[in-house]
């Protein structure tokens, strides 16, 4: 038995297909689905999805969204979504760079959003985080399953 999966972001279906399972990183801490879980909705951390198909894996990287699972279709809606291959790792470290220099220069600091920061933070660490993980690690082994 397999589980029927789809990640979408606002701009594109970054992953469609059926799947063995998969790791989620969710506000009540992470969690495997595996074929016949019982129904979840949920909302998405910023991190890290591994979903397994055929004894391949697929890592991800979100930046949030939510989760809908019921009768083993599995929907995530993602803020931002991104395979592992597809996360360029210089850009994402100068990007966590700049947003490391905006929270800490304190002349700007009444210009500057927070919160907003603080999700671009996590958004580029999740990002890293994958690129970092994966890119030795699985090296030839990592399958572009479309």
């Amino acid at each position: 038995m397999k589980i029927k999966f789809k990640i979408a972001t606002p701009e594109r279906v970054v992953y469609e297909d059926e799947i063995d399972q998969i790791t989620l990183p969710t506000k009540m801490g992470e969690i495997t689905v595996l074929p016949h879980h019982l129904p979840l909705v949920s909302a998405l951390q910023p991190g890290e999805i591994l979903l397994k198909k055929d004894g391949q894996e697929v890592p991800m990287a979100v930046s949030g969204g939510f989760v809908e699972l019921h009768d083993n279709e599995l929907v995530i809606l993602a803020d931002t979504a991104e395979r592992m291959e597809e996360i360029d790792e210089q850009r994402a470290e100068l990007a966590r760079a700049r947003v490391q220099e905006l929270l800490a220069d304190r002349q700007s600091a009444e210009a500057v959003d927070f919160t907003a920061l603080a999700a671009k933070m996590e958004k580029e660490l999740a990002r890293l985080k994958v690129v970092r993980k994966y890119k030795h690690h699985l090296g030839p082994q990592i399958k572009i399953v479309k």
